[in-house]
């Protein structure tokens, strides 16, 4: 299936709004949507190298643009929705204790979950619930996100066809892997956070 899903992808990027299907997923990943946008990133710098800033760049816009929808979830609905749920559990005192040690680390946490497979709408809303100073997640996001989406386009670009045949060659196993990660940033979320 996740074979059949990449060769799609792969023929879908040469079609004339690939570049809006890749912002739509850059962004709503960044707020609601569970899969990171290499997927789709990744197939379409393959099938067309001489276009890997570009889509990078589209990328990272989108996907910043995603993060302060994210922020402004957890910034606005926190306040009509969080608050009683924190209310009715009595964790007040606890929220605050938590807001004040994201806040301490909060552009690191911006800046590692941002590079990684960890799910970074998580990243997002909890920057606007705790009031992350907004210049600052914006500044993380913007180094996170660019690093990471124009770092995955410089090595497709850089390595080309033999990197592509690699994926080929090795498609179950990267699927795997990805897979693997991808849940792992879910259970992070779950257990450590």
């Amino acid at each position: 299936m996740l074979r059949s899903l990449y060769d799609w992808t792969i023929r879908l990027s040469a079609h004339k709004n690939a570049k809006w299907g890749l912002a739509v997923v850059s962004f709503v990943e960044s707020s609601v949507f569970p899969i990171p946008p290499d997927v789709v990133l990744i197939p379409m710098v393959l099938s067309q190298r001489q276009k890997a800033w570009a889509y990078a760049a589209i990328c990272t816009l989108a996907s910043v643009f995603g993060g302060i929808f994210g922020y402004a979830i957890g910034y606005f609905l926190f306040d009509t929705l969080g608050q009683s749920i924190l209310s009715f559990y009595g964790y007040q005192d606890a929220f605050a204790s938590f807001a004040a040690r994201y806040n301490l680390y909060g552009v690191w946490i911006v800046l590692i979950a941002g590079f990684t497979p960890f799910p970074y709408k998580v990243i997002t809303i909890a920057s606007g619930v705790t009031h992350l100073n907004f210049a600052v997640f914006m500044l993380a996001s913007i180094v996170a996100r660019g690093g990471r989406f124009f770092i995955v386009a410089g090595l497709l670009w850089w390595f080309g066809e033999p990197i592509r045949a690699f994926i080929d060659r090795y498609f179950g196993l990267l699927s795997f892997l990805f897979m693997a990660l991808l849940i792992g940033g879910f259970v992070v979320v779950k257990y450590l956070l």
